[in-house]
């Protein structure tokens, strides 16, 4: 196989991936979501020995609306559970509406994507769970300092008081929920909490035609890292994952955004006592999933009280961010199996970021920086492809010569290789050698909540979305045009017509894409041109002098 055909090949392997993700793949059957104003909640766990409970299709009731404001964020909290209902990112534009905020968290328009917490206790069945209607102090807060506390005070539930406090701080997406629990009664109390994210399996907004990220379930612990489990996979009763934990947390991922209970703080012990006191479970109940933690607390003796603050983070997947609250936090921004190249070349972005402050001059450094190390193995690939493209006179009239003959073709071919000292797939190793690190620097790109609303040049204040007026497309693919006249023609006339197509078919879907990707890809495709020409020259040139001499 000659690099030409490689190249098509990868190429349309890539095409055919992508439009059957798009347009042919089996899509998830039509979720049942819920919808507010009715009665019945999802069950909360039976004891304290038991993991939170599946959501079920059952509707969420609503409740009096107490409504937060901070400088990052506005959230509705409602009485009724005393969930966190909805959660909008300040910083962040709708991917549908620039002029309104990024919603994450929804009970609204037929979407269900909620916190929810509560207590439980096989000696006090009384004790609230997402179904008790809390009391607060007033329904609108907004956050004047560096931090602000909302207090929501359960019905004493034989004896027991339980305050629950949301604490929402300066600049922060990490919000903390605090149970404090005073056993006014007559018997010593183990309660269980459980803190819970609860969501419909809905795409969330504005995922791209060609960009399909992962979007579901995840948990991390010290002992067994990242696990994810797809929403296919719950509603199969599927999914392998770590069940019982010492730290951690268990979260919702998207494109560019997460939700997640925090077991272990970065500031902060472990609300785990030991492996069996804290526990994972991810279910699914028709059509509404739950990823979910419990933790067993010490038994309360009558008149004394305890304090647990299990803090929720809900906001972008911003690494600087992420590696600041928690280990294992940063594993949200997945990048699958090439982990290896993706993390290292990202970390590679965000340094050349601190030196530019622009995130596009930061993904033409790093081109550069990529296509400078591989260098050395480009090279050998172009030097092998322009003695190719030099012996394409004489392989068109060896075609000619044996004509239908391909036996004896093919084996004049390889005296003529030889003869040479040519390596017909001196072409291919090298690049082969390259397309991970390629598709480790697609996901980077693609993965990086960075890249959201971040400016470049001119009409570029979005590397997320695509080019509007489609200027880098339209250049990638006349760069990918332009190389093909650089490389040795097929011999196969199929082929040449493919070679011809390819560009444009191609790049047809970078229309598509986001513009920090397609920079990304036209500056590589630029710089190889120049790396190739100047190649392909200084090979003619020692020729010339070979045979002047």
């Amino acid at each position: 196989m000659d690099s030409k055909r490689l190249i098509i090949f990868i190429v349309l392997s890539m095409g055919i991936l992508l439009l059957w993700q798009e347009y042919f793949a089996p899509k998830p059957a039509p979720q049942q979501v819920a919808q507010t104003q009715t009665a019945s909640q999802p069950d909360a766990p039976a004891s304290h020995t038991a993991s939170a409970q599946p959501a079920d299709a059952a509707k969420l009731s609503a409740g009096q609306r107490i409504r937060v404001s901070t400088d990052v964020i506005k959230a509705e909290i409602d009485t009724v559970g005393g969930d966190l209902r909805q959660l909008d990112l300040l910083k962040h534009d709708s991917a549908t509406d620039a002029k309104k905020p990024f919603e994450l968290l929804t009970d609204k328009n037929g979407r269900v994507y909620v916190a929810q917490t509560g207590l439980v206790a096989a000696s006090n069945p009384a004790l609230p769970t997402h179904k008790t209607v809390y009391s607060a102090e007033q329904s609108s807060y907004t956050l004047s300092g560096d931090s602000l506390q909302v207090k929501l005070t359960a019905p004493v539930a034989n004896g027991v008081q339980v305050v629950k406090t949301y604490t929402f701080k300066k600049g922060s997406y990490d919000i903390g929920v605090r149970f404090d629990i005073h056993n006014g009664g007559s018997t010593p109390l183990a309660p269980t909490a459980y803190y819970r994210l609860l969501r419909d399996g809905q795409a969330p907004e504005g995922e791209g035609r060609f960009a399909h990220t992962f979007t579901g379930p995840a948990v991390y612990t010290s002992d067994n890292k990242f696990q994810k489990v797809s929403f296919d996979d719950l509603a199969k009763g599927k999914g392998d994952y770590a069940k019982n934990a010492t730290d951690g947390w268990v979260g919702m991922l998207q494109h560019y955004f997460m939700t997640a209970w925090v077991l272990k703080p970065l500031d902060a012990a472990s609300v785990c006592k030991d492996e069996k006191s804290c526990h994972f479970e991810l279910k699914d109940s028709n059509g509404l999933y739950s990823a979910a933690a419990t933790v067993d607390l010490k038994v309360i003796n009558p008149g004394q009280t305890a304090s647990i603050t299990v803090p929720l983070y809900a906001g972008p997947e911003d690494y600087s961010v992420l590696t600041k609250v928690a280990d294992g936090l940063e594993y949200s921004k997945d990048y699958g199996w090439v982990h290896i190249f993706a993390s290292p070349l990202f970390w590679l972005l965000t340094k050349l970021h601190g030196l530019v402050q622009n995130w596009g001059w930061a993904i033409v450094l790093l081109t550069l920086t990529v296509k400078a190390i591989f260098y050395p193995l480009t090279a050998a690939s172009y030097r092998s492809m322009a003695k190719m493209k030099a012996l394409a006179p004489r392989l068109e009239r060896m075609k000619e010569q044996y004509g239908d003959d391909r036996m004896k073709f093919q084996q004049a071919v390889m005296e003529m290789y030889k003869s040479e000292k040519v390596n017909p797939l001196g072409g291919c190793l090298p690049m082969l050698i390259q397309i991970p690190v390629f598709i480790g620097l697609y996901w980077a790109l693609l993965a990086s909540v960075e890249l959201r609303q971040a400016p470049w040049i001119l009409w570029y204040t979005d590397l997320a979305r695509p080019d509007p007026f489609y200027v880098l497309p339209v250049i990638m693919a006349a760069t990918m045009f332009l190389q093909t006249f650089l490389n040795p023609p097929p011999t196969d006339p199929m082929q040449a017509k493919m070679m011809k197509i390819m560009p444009v078919a191609f790049s047809a879907m970078f229309f598509f894409f986001p513009a920090g990707l397609v920079l990304y890809y036209a500056v590589n495709n630029i710089l190889s041109i120049a790396q190739q020409w100047y190649i392909n020259k200084s090979i003619e040139n020692s020729k010339k002098v070979a045979l002047q001499s």
